[in-house]
C-alpha cells in the first residue's frame, strides 16, 4: 500500500498551499490582457492628462455667438525680457491637429503648430517691454498686453476665454479660466504663439547682450542666468525691481539706488515763538 507523504505532516503542507493561492491571483492582475489599458494600482499609477478641446468654443457657436477668442501671455515670471501676449480665433473648419497647452509640447512642436496656427486662424500678438512693468508691475502689464491683443483681432470677438484668474475689461463678454491652456483649445492655440514670439525676441536679445545666456534659458532665473547676473550687472532689457536684478544693480550700481527711508526715526523740529504773543500764565485751560 502506497501512502501519501503529505498525509503524514499535513499541518506543514498546509501554509505551502495557502501561500500558493494568495500568490495565483497576484499573478492574473500584474499580466493584463493585451491591448487593455493599463490600471493604476496604489498611489504608482499613471495618470493621463486629457489634451483641450473646442467643446466650450462650440456650445457658445449653436447659441449663435461667434468669433470666440482665446488668449494668454508668456513670460510672467522671468527676470529679463518682455511679456508676450497673444490672442487667437481658431476656424473651426480648420483646427491644426496637436495643440496643447505650450508647456508640454517640445520647441520643435511648438514651432510647427506656429506656423499652422497662423495660417489657419485670426491672430494677435502685443508686447510688454521691460519698461512698461518696471512701471506698472508685472500683473498690469501682462493685463494690459491681453486685453490689447483682443482689441488687435481681425476680427472683434463676441466673447473671450483668458487663462488664469483675472478677468480682462474687454467690451465683449470675457471668461477667466484657471489653468485654461490645458483646458480650452483657443487659450492653448494662444499659449502657443506667445511662446513661440517670446522665444524668438529672447534670442534676439542675446545677439544685442552676449553672456547673459538668454538664448537657453529665455530670461528665466536659472542658475547661469543668476551667475551672469551677479558678475555682469543687468541689463536694459532686465526688469529692475525683481529681486535678483535689484541686488545685482545695488552692486555694479549702487549710485542707481535710493536709500530707504526710516519710518521709524524722530525727526526733531524747532518751533520758533513770536516775541510778540504774549501767554497769559494764569488763564485756565
Amino acid at each position: 500500500m502506497i501512502r501519501d507523504k503529505s498525509a503524514k505532516n499535513p499541518a506543514k503542507d498546509a501554509p505551502k498551499k495557502q501561500a500558493a493561492k494568495k500568490a495565483a491571483p497576484d499573478k492574473a492582475v500584474k499580466t493584463p490582457a493585451a491591448g487593455a489599458p493599463e490600471v493604476a494600482a496604489g498611489k504608482k499609477g499613471i495618470i493621463a492628462i486629457a489634451p483641450p478641446s473646442f467643446r466650450r468654443e462650440r456650445a457658445l457657436i449653436k447659441r449663435g455667438v461667434w468669433p470666440v477668442a482665446g488668449c494668454d501671455e508668456a513670460g510672467r515670471g522671468p527676470l529679463a525680457g518682455p511679456v508676450v501676449a497673444a490672442a487667437v480665433i481658431l476656424d473651426p473648419d480648420r483646427i491644426p491637429r496637436g495643440i496643447d497647452d505650450s508647456k508640454r509640447l517640445t520647441a520643435e512642436e511648438r514651432e510647427k503648430l506656429f506656423d499652422k496656427i497662423c495660417a489657419t486662424a485670426q491672430v494677435s500678438v502685443v508686447v510688454a517691454s521691460p519698461a512698461r512693468i518696471d512701471r506698472d508691475n508685472i500683473l498690469r502689464a501682462s493685463l494690459w498686453a491681453l486685453k490689447r491683443a483682443v482689441v488687435a483681432l481681425p476680427e472683434t470677438p463676441r466673447h473671450v476665454f483668458v487663462d488664469g484668474r483675472d478677468r480682462l475689461e474687454t467690451e465683449c463678454d470675457c471668461e477667466a479660466v484657471i489653468g485654461g491652456d490645458g483646458i480650452v483649445l483657443s487659450i492653448a492655440a494662444a499659449s502657443i504663439v506667445a511662446k513661440v514670439t517670446r522665444d524668438r525676441l529672447m534670442c534676439a536679445l542675446a545677439q544685442d547682450c552676449p553672456g547673459y545666456g538668454f538664448e537657453q534659458h529665455k530670461g528665466y532665473a536659472v542658475p547661469e542666468h543668476l551667475e551672469a547676473l551677479d558678475r555682469l550687472g543687468p541689463s536694459i532689457h532686465h526688469r529692475s525691481f525683481f529681486a535678483p536684478v535689484a541686488a545685482a544693480r545695488a552692486k555694479h550700481m549702487p549710485w542707481t539706488v535710493e536709500p530707504e527711508r526710516d519710518l521709524f526715526s524722530v525727526t526733531e523740529v524747532e518751533v520758533q515763538m513770536d516775541a510778540q504773543i504774549e501767554i497769559d500764565g494764569s488763564a485756565t485751560l
